[in-house]
Formats: structure tokens, C-alpha cells, sequence
């Protein structure tokens, strides 16, 4: 198996070279039943706008393809199997995989799952009430109820696609989207 943290410490300053914040590095097997191919699944963002364009995309999996090139020209193999890179934005309904993540999205839902039981369950979905960072505690209303989880427990978390996230989302450049081009048929 891949160490994803070995392939983290070579892709996290390919990111930074381009100006990107890398979100969340996962080396995974399939998508769907039956499919055997291995995954790299690299997102990132632009810092100013929480997202990528397709170019931006481009550029960081051909600066990835090469280092990883250059480290198996010089003998270091990163990923033994065929996999299949995939470089993307984290999307409006984005993982929450950093502190920063959840400082930044507080007042917003999302659902977070942990790795062990606290406060006798694993799962939570609700508004994410705050972030103590001094702690590292985060703060989650579930049906009424507000609890603190430790962040260093967090397995998995995602931002919840509401009418109040897409509004608090930054659109990308968005020039020219209301153009309508009309052709005439001869």
C-alpha cells in the first residue's frame, strides 16, 4: 500500500509552488463495484477563492506527474500499482479536513464522523457552533443539542449542500455568463 504520507510531503510543495492550499490527499481503491484501478485523489484550492479552475487543475497534475517521474528516475517509488491521478477544486460541499476548515465555515452544517465514540456516538450532523483552536475542539449542534468533538478524532467531515452554503460561496469568475449566443439556422 501507498504511504499517503510520504506522497503528501512530495505534492504539498508542488501546491505552494503554484500558490494552491492543498485540502486533502486520499489514495483509494475504485469508485464503483467492480472497479479494481487505484485512485490518487489530490484537491486544492486557491487561497483568495476556495477553488480551482480547470487550468489550475492541469497545472498541479503535471507538476505532480513530474516529481513523481523525477523521484522514480532517482529510485524512489511513491505508488507500486496503476492508479488513476485526479486533481480537483473541493467543491462547494467541500471535505473539512484542516482546523482552518472549520474556523471558516462555523454557522454552516455540515456532518462529521469520528474515528472512535464520544459522548457515546460517532456520527453528527448539524451547524458547527465553533472552533477552539487553543483545544483543538470542535462544536457541533445535533438535534438541539451542542457538543465538542475532538478534532484529532475526526475520520471524515463535509460541508452539507444548504441554500445558506451556496450563498456563502464565492463564485469564480463569472464574466460573460450571461451571454446568450443565438444561432440562426439557414
Amino acid at each position: 500500500m501507498a504511504d499517503i504520507v510520504r506522497i503528501t510531503e512530495v505534492i504539498e510543495p508542488e501546491a505552494k509552488a503554484l500558490g494552491f492550499d492543498l485540502v486533502r490527499v486520499r489514495y483509494f481503491k475504485g469508485g464503483e463495484i467492480g472497479d479494481e484501478e487505484h485512485t490518487l485523489q489530490i484537491m486544492a484550492e486557491r487561497p483568495e477563492t476556495g477553488q480551482l479552475v480547470i487550468e489550475d487543475c492541469a497545472a498541479l497534475s503535471r507538476r505532480v506527474s513530474d516529481r513523481f517521474d523525477e523521484l522514480e528516475e532517482a529510485g524512489e517509488m511513491l505508488i507500486e500499482d496503476a492508479y488513476r491521478l485526479e486533481v480537483s477544486s473541493p467543491g462547494i460541499d467541500r471535505p473539512l479536513t484542516r482546523a482552518k476548515d472549520f474556523a471558516a465555515w462555523i454557522g454552516h452544517e455540515a456532518r462529521v464522523e469520528l474515528s472512535e465514540l464520544q459522548d457515546g456516538r460517532k456520527r453528527f450532523r448539524g451547524d458547527l457552533k465553533g472552533f477552539d483552536a487553543d483545544n483543538a475542539m470542535i462544536s457541533i449542534e445535533d438535534d438541539g443539542t451542542v457538543y465538542d468533538v475532538p478534532f484529532a478524532l475526526v475520520a471524515n467531515a463535509k460541508l452539507i449542500l444548504t441554500d445558506k452554503l451556496i450563498a456563502a460561496s464565492r463564485p469564480l469568475d463569472t464574466s460573460g455568463a450571461d451571454e446568450i449566443l443565438e444561432e440562426q439556422e439557414d
